[in-house]
């Protein structure tokens, strides 16, 4: 479709809205696709009152058991969303698990330690992302007591994003990915208490397990470009524009063919005047979002802590909470580390998800 315009507007997208005037974005195909900027005099979360389904979710994980059994939270039939806890000398560590429904990311939320794999080790600490491939075995050597947020990508695999004129070596470099280091699992995998003999493989949800004589860790060498690997959220270089604010698309860290994983991270806010500075409300028409707390301020929003995680369904209007609209005045910088996954198709909830949901959150959009 061409672009067209009616009325009060805009030249550009988040600057110079009307004093007491509200700018909304509706977009398709997570904000890649057609967008619309609508400038009205009321924000679309003014409402008084939601009677359906079509309502916000926040859930506060932190109220849930973590266990080395990964509990299921959000999930379809391309993506499915959970989290984990594995400790020193735990279960996990005992084994090798491959996962043979799809590619496994493990986000680490607390914590640190190792991942040994048949491809070598890798170093994993807190904001680290591991990502794993469909079927690769690997065993979690945690140094401390280590909470993972996990997205199993069922119908795909996880790629980079394209980063178009901002160049190969924007958001991350390559050189930022940490690789496998097959000489120094094969000293640690000496010094272990028990080899790990024992292959633990996931597929259509059913476990079969595998077990030899020695250790399942024997590689000696190998070559190749499929292999597990870790990203620093350290290592990400958000894209920034200090003229004005940037769509959540551009925040995109790793690519699945029916959704994105995006990361926020603390970023000087946008200098000119007439910039909005905090994120614009919106409609993601196609995608439902959903947002994990990890760390820091989270200024948009009131009564949060790491740890919590919010699901906003496809063609459900938001933005941010009205403080944070007049707070954000007296801020240079954002201090928030978030990981978004936006789903093409829409997510159920888990019973206990269900358990530990907010379920006035709804209702905070309302001005106090």
């Amino acid at each position: 479709m061409h672009h067209f315009s009616q009325g009060k507007h805009t030249r550009q997208a988040h600057k110079s809205i009307p004093k007491n005037h509200f700018e909304e974005e509706q977009g398709l195909k997570g904000f890649y696709g057609p967008v619309s900027h609508l400038i009205k005099s009321k924000p679309s979360t003014n409402w008084s009152n939601i009677e359906g389904p079509l309502k916000p979710h926040m859930f506060d994980l932190v109220a849930l058991d973590w266990t080395e059994t990964p509990l299921k939270l959000l999930f379809n039939a391309q993506v499915e969303i959970s989290i984990a806890a594995f400790k020193p000398k735990g279960e996990r560590s005992k084994v090798s698990y491959r996962n043979g429904d799809g590619d496994l990311l493990y986000f680490c939320h607390q914590g640190e330690g190792l991942l040994i794999s048949e491809y070598g080790s890798l170093k994993y600490k807190k904001g680290t992302y591991v990502v794993v491939p469909k079927s690769l075995g690997h065993t979690f050597l945690p140094k401390k007591k280590s909470l993972f947020y996990i997205v199993e990508n069922k119908n795909s695999h996880f790629e980079e994003p394209d980063r178009g004129m901002a160049g190969r070596n924007a958001v991350y470099d390559t050189e930022a990915i940490g690789r496998p280091d097959l000489e120094e699992s094969h000293e640690i995998l000496k010094n272990l208490d028990d080899k790990i003999t024992e292959v633990k493989i996931k597929r259509l949800g059913n476990i079969t397990t595998f077990t030899y004589p020695d250790s399942v860790y024997n590689t000696v060498g190998w070559k190749g470009d499929l292999y597990p690997f870790t990203l620093d959220m350290d290592h990400i270089m958000p894209l920034m524009s200090h003229r004005s604010h940037l769509p959540p698309s551009a925040h995109t860290t790793f690519v699945a063919r029916d959704f994105v994983i995006c990361s926020f991270l603390p970023r000087p806010l946008e200098s000119d005047k007439d910039a909005l500075k905090v994120p614009f409300y919106h409609q993601n028409i196609d995608y439902d979002e959903v947002l994990f707390y990890h760390d820091g301020d989270f200024f948009s929003r009131d009564n949060l802590h790491a740890g919590m995680m919010s699901l906003h369904p496809a063609g459900f209007p938001h933005g941010p909470h009205p403080k944070a609209v007049t707070a954000v005045n007296d801020k240079t910088h954002t201090n928030e580390y978030a990981v978004m996954v936006d789903t093409r198709y829409p997510l159920m909830i888990s019973d206990e998800a269900v358990n530990v949901e907010l379920l006035d959150y709804w209702k905070s959009w309302g001005a106090k």
